[in-house]
Protein backbone atom coordinates (compact mmCIF):
# COMPACT_ATOMS: atom_id res chain seq x y z
CA UNK A 1 0.00 0.00 0.00
CA UNK A 2 0.91 3.55 -0.76
CA UNK A 3 1.94 5.73 2.02
CA UNK A 4 2.38 9.10 1.80
CA UNK A 5 3.82 11.69 4.45
CA UNK A 6 4.13 15.52 4.04
CA UNK A 7 6.28 18.17 5.68
CA UNK A 8 7.21 21.88 5.24
CA UNK A 9 4.56 23.46 5.66
CA UNK A 10 4.21 26.56 8.26
CA UNK A 11 3.54 30.26 8.77
CA UNK A 12 5.13 32.52 6.23
CA UNK A 13 5.01 36.06 5.29
CA UNK A 14 3.64 37.17 2.07
CA UNK A 15 6.33 37.33 -0.71
CA UNK A 16 8.21 34.67 0.93
CA UNK A 17 8.60 31.10 0.18
CA UNK A 18 8.53 27.55 1.46
CA UNK A 19 9.29 24.16 0.28
CA UNK A 20 7.07 21.36 1.05
CA UNK A 21 8.37 17.56 0.78
CA UNK A 22 6.48 14.31 0.36
CA UNK A 23 7.82 11.46 0.75
CA UNK A 24 6.33 8.21 -0.53
CA UNK A 25 6.69 4.77 0.88
CA UNK A 26 5.31 0.99 -0.02
CA UNK A 27 4.90 1.09 -3.29
CA UNK A 28 6.90 2.00 -6.50
CA UNK A 29 5.56 5.63 -7.28
CA UNK A 30 7.21 6.20 -10.10
CA UNK A 31 4.45 5.32 -12.93
CA UNK A 32 1.88 6.97 -10.91
CA UNK A 33 0.50 10.97 -10.93
CA UNK A 34 2.13 12.36 -7.94
CA UNK A 35 0.17 15.75 -7.53
CA UNK A 36 -0.26 18.66 -4.84
CA UNK A 37 -3.35 19.93 -3.34
CA UNK A 38 -4.91 22.44 -1.17
CA UNK A 39 -7.66 22.74 0.74
CA UNK A 40 -8.29 26.26 2.09
CA UNK A 41 -11.50 26.36 4.57
CA UNK A 42 -14.61 26.58 3.38
CA UNK A 43 -13.37 25.57 0.26
CA UNK A 44 -13.18 22.93 -2.13
CA UNK A 45 -10.19 20.48 -2.73
CA UNK A 46 -8.06 22.00 -5.78
CA UNK A 47 -5.55 20.99 -7.83
CA UNK A 48 -1.85 22.89 -7.66
CA UNK A 49 0.43 20.93 -9.43
CA UNK A 50 0.70 17.42 -11.15
CA UNK A 51 3.90 15.55 -12.19
CA UNK A 52 4.44 12.37 -13.64
CA UNK A 53 7.96 10.60 -14.45
CA UNK A 54 9.69 14.38 -13.95
CA UNK A 55 7.29 15.99 -16.45
CA UNK A 56 5.07 18.46 -15.25
CA UNK A 57 1.74 18.33 -16.78
CA UNK A 58 -0.21 20.88 -15.09
CA UNK A 59 -0.23 23.72 -12.73
CA UNK A 60 -3.17 25.58 -11.60
CA UNK A 61 -3.58 29.16 -13.15
CA UNK A 62 -3.15 30.67 -9.78
CA UNK A 63 0.23 29.05 -8.55
CA UNK A 64 2.25 29.26 -12.51
CA UNK A 65 5.35 31.01 -12.43
CA UNK A 66 5.08 31.11 -8.60
CA UNK A 67 5.45 26.87 -7.75
CA UNK A 68 7.69 24.42 -9.12
CA UNK A 69 6.44 20.80 -8.43
CA UNK A 70 9.57 18.23 -9.19
CA UNK A 71 10.64 14.62 -8.02
CA UNK A 72 13.54 12.64 -6.52
CA UNK A 73 13.13 9.47 -7.41
CA UNK A 74 16.30 7.99 -5.73
CA UNK A 75 14.50 9.85 -2.84
CA UNK A 76 11.09 8.52 -3.78
CA UNK A 77 10.40 12.33 -2.20
CA UNK A 78 7.83 15.13 -4.49
CA UNK A 79 8.67 18.36 -3.82
CA UNK A 80 6.64 22.04 -4.16
CA UNK A 81 9.19 25.11 -4.51
CA UNK A 82 6.22 27.62 -3.67
CA UNK A 83 7.70 31.57 -3.90
CA UNK A 84 6.54 34.79 -3.97
CA UNK A 85 3.65 33.28 -1.66
CA UNK A 86 0.36 34.65 -1.08
CA UNK A 87 -1.98 35.19 2.00
CA UNK A 88 -4.62 33.33 -0.71
CA UNK A 89 -2.03 30.34 -0.47
CA UNK A 90 -3.17 29.82 2.74
CA UNK A 91 -4.52 26.72 2.94
CA UNK A 92 -3.82 22.81 3.88
CA UNK A 93 -1.61 21.09 1.27
CA UNK A 94 -1.88 17.43 0.31
CA UNK A 95 -0.06 15.23 -1.48
CA UNK A 96 -1.67 12.23 -3.66
CA UNK A 97 -0.65 9.59 -6.01
CA UNK A 98 -3.11 8.30 -8.97
CA UNK A 99 -2.79 5.80 -11.57
CA UNK A 100 -4.83 7.87 -13.80
CA UNK A 101 -4.65 11.34 -14.61
CA UNK A 102 -7.13 14.25 -13.14
CA UNK A 103 -7.27 17.44 -11.78
CA UNK A 104 -10.59 16.56 -10.02
CA UNK A 105 -9.48 15.57 -6.18
CA UNK A 106 -11.89 12.74 -6.16
CA UNK A 107 -10.10 10.95 -8.94
CA UNK A 108 -7.19 10.25 -6.80
CA UNK A 109 -6.75 7.24 -4.86
CA UNK A 110 -3.74 8.02 -2.29
CA UNK A 111 -3.51 10.73 -0.06
CA UNK A 112 -1.12 12.21 2.75
CA UNK A 113 -2.16 13.72 6.22
CA UNK A 114 -1.74 17.23 4.95
CA UNK A 115 0.68 19.72 5.38
CA UNK A 116 -0.73 23.32 6.79
CA UNK A 117 0.60 26.65 5.03
CA UNK A 118 -0.79 30.18 6.65
CA UNK A 119 0.36 32.78 5.05
CA UNK A 120 0.36 36.45 6.43
CA UNK A 121 0.13 39.67 4.71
Amino acid sequence: QLQLEESGGGPVQAGGSLRLSCAASGYTYRRNFMAWFRQAPGKEREGVAIIRGGVTVYYADSVKGRFTISQDNAKNTVYLQMNSLKPEDTAMYYCAASSVYSINYEAWENWGQGTQVTVSS
